[in-house]
């Protein structure tokens, strides 16, 4: 009985820690048939989205600690100027401007679904960043990191419903906490939970197996692109599915990473994994967020001309926003070289080895409809994308199974008793 249950939690780990790694992107077109808007409901008074507590791992995280105009953290705050919003500001400081990017971004998002769903009204802030201390003690409040919203218009009757379009703005905590205001919050900005998933922009490219490249987002189920073994050692792998996709127009902050000696220009996501090279004592590539990159260290490169890949050191690494869309490839290998550099499938948890070990099922169903169905069959035809609402969307189905278990293993064997807000 102890050995099944160790397994069961073995199974709803990897699921948690996979979680964030099979969602990539967030929002998208998914693998199959566009999802109908879904019919949003209100939540009810007292209630909050997830069902856990707030400085909890399945919601916003622990406090790291109160920032001051003073203190060093006080950078990691930036003014929120949206005229969509309305800020009161009844202290007259600008202070519930400031917040941290993440809390702006889902904010100005909300802002943008609150006009969509109210024509004429727009989303009000009454509280925001804390240097006062009139919130209780560890309150997000005091890291930018929290907000209280109404609607301008202040109707009562509808803060059900913009606690909804809070939680679908992405925000990792929302609660319906008083008849006056709602009460949302976010993870920090350091959190590898908070970072934007893993994806690549629509102008990525691949090596195709029959020669000349192709893509990202031209990508079909069957093609053969190069990827490369733990080892370093190249060879083609079958591309098998896209995590996610979200079509132009949709906007991405990617990391550009550049190398000389040989060149290469590769653009990602802050938190998708990008293989560099290892301390002299280890013989295996190493794994690490894009985010994490830094200038002096050395990342695999196709040699130009050449069936080898090489260490070129990466001469800068700068962020930039792009238009081009948003695309998460699944190979067989759980690699791909992208613009001729070496990186991960996966994203978000710093282990690639344990997300390849949590798509193994997915990879050995569709090895065996291949064998079955020869003309081309795919598993989504046989396992189409579950109807699982709560599950952001577009995301394939089978990274929407670990999304559900994640979210089943954060409620029941992970989390404290729940506690308040604010």
């Amino acid at each position: 009985m102890l050995l099944l249950r160790r397994i069961g939690l073995l199974l709803v780990f990897v699921g948690a820690l996979l979680l964030s790694c099979g969602l990539a992107c967030g929002p998208g077109r998914g693998f199959g048939k566009r999802r109908h808007p879904k019919k949003l409901t209100p939540l009810a008074y007292k209630q909050f989205i997830p069902n856990v507590a707030e400085k909890t791992l399945g919601a916003s995280g622990r406090y790291e600690g109160k920032i001051s105009r003073n203190s060093e953290r006080f950078k990691e705050l930036t003014p929120n100027y949206n005229p969509d919003i309305i800020f009161k500001d009844e202290e007259n400081t600008g202070a519930d401007r400031l917040m941290t990017q993440r809390c702006k971004d889902k904010l100005n998002a909300l802002a943008i679904s609150v006009m969509n769903q109210w024509p004429g009204v727009k989303l009000r802030v009454t509280e925001g960043w804390d240097e006062d201390g009139h919130h209780s003690e560890e309150s997000l409040h005091y890291e930018g990191r929290a907000v209280d919203i109404t609607t301008s218009d202040r109707d009562r009757s509808k803060y059900g419903m913009l606690a909804r379009l809070a939680v679908e703005a992405g925000f990792d905590w929302v609660y319906y906490e008083s008849k006056a205001h709602i009460h949302c919050s976010v993870k920090a900005e350091n959190s590898v939970a908070a970072k934007s998933g893993g994806c690549f922009p629509g102008s990525a490219w691949v090596n195709l197996e029959q020669g000349g490249t192709k893509l990202v987002k031209d990508l079909h189920p069957g093609d053969r692109v190069l990827a490369a073994d733990m080892q370093g050692q190249l060879l083609y792998s079958e591309f098998l599915a896209f995590l996610d996709q979200e079509e132009p127009p949709v906007r991405k902050l990617f990391y550009v990473i550049e190398t000389q000696r040989p060149r290469a220009r590769l653009l990602l996501t802050a938190a998708h994994l990008l293989f560099v090279a290892p301390p002299q004592n280890h013989s295996k590539p190493q794994p690490v967020f894009a985010s994490h990159v830094q200038p002096g260290q050395r990342v695999y490169v196709l040699g130009k001309g050449s069936q080898i890949l090489l260490q070129a050191e990466v001469r800068s690494v700068s962020l930039r926003e792009e238009a081009l869309g948003a695309y998460a490839p699944l190979t067989a290998q759980g690699t791909i070289l992208i613009n001729q550099v070496l990186a991960s499938c996966y994203a978000v948890i710093e282990e690639h080895s344990w997300a390849h070990w949590a798509f193994a099922p997915f990879r050995v169903t569709h090895a065996l409809l291949a064998m079955l169905y020869p003309s081309g069959l795919s598993s989504p035809v046989l396992f189409p994308a579950a109807a699982l609402d709560d599950a952001p969307a577009g995301v394939h189905w089978y990274s929407r199974l670990l999304y559900h278990i994640g979210r089943w293993v954060l409620d029941s064997e992970m989390i404290h008793p729940l506690g308040m807000a604010s």
